[in-house]
């Protein structure tokens, strides 16, 4: 039998990262207060310590809760044979990924939040994602710390520049394809740098 003590603490966890994404999209990541959260949900300040102890417990949950639904996005991606083809689609599934919500953006790849840093627990779920992208480069016949840091700065880059000068736009998500023909050609043999 459910225990529903625990399944009510859960649901108002969840019902206060809901209202703290809430806010944080439509007052900036670091713009809002525990007191608004609490507001939100309808509870006194005092009582979020109950469900989480700091602001910068929510920030780590959110953080975590973030890259969760980033890996559910990537299971979900149909299967594709040829890794490069994995590539360009999940470099594309990213970058709709982080322009579809730009509070999510900031707290998970820009360090907006003075100060704040995932406890281990969260930053686990960051890297089974960069884990699952380093498989498919090496099965493209991509190795190396150095390929893996410049796709991530590559497609990171990308996404940074849509969110911060044409938000809602493609300018810079419609440049996905060149440049991954760049960053293909620089590191895979001629032969292998297919699908240009």
């Amino acid at each position: 039998m459910p225990d529903r003590r625990t399944e009510r603490h859960e649901q108002t966890r969840e019902e206060i990262l809901t209202a703290a994404w809430g806010l944080a999209r439509g007052q900036g990541v670091t713009g809002w207060t525990l007191r608004e959260v609490a507001q939100a949900v309808g509870m006194r300040a005092p009582s979020l310590y109950v469900y989480f102890a700091s602001k910068d417990a929510i920030y780590d949950a959110m953080f975590a809760q973030g890259y969760r639904e980033l890996a559910a996005r990537l299971a979900a991606m149909p299967e594709l044979d040829d890794p490069v083809d994995r590539l360009r689609a999940g470099a594309r599934m990213f970058l709709d990924f982080v322009v579809e919500d730009i509070a999510r953006h900031q707290l998970l790849f820009l360090p907006v939040v003075p100060g704040f840093e995932p406890s281990s627990g969260s930053y686990a779920v960051a890297e089974q994602v960069l884990e699952e992208l380093r498989s498919v480069l090496l099965e493209a016949g991509i190795d190396g710390q150095s390929s893996l840091d410049l796709y991530t700065a590559l497609i990171s880059g990308l996404a940074t520049q849509q969110v911060s000068n044409e938000p809602g736009g493609t300018r810079w998500i419609g440049l996905v394809d060149q440049a991954l023909d760049m960053y293909l050609a620089s590191e895979l043999p001629a032969s292998d740098a297919r699908h240009r």
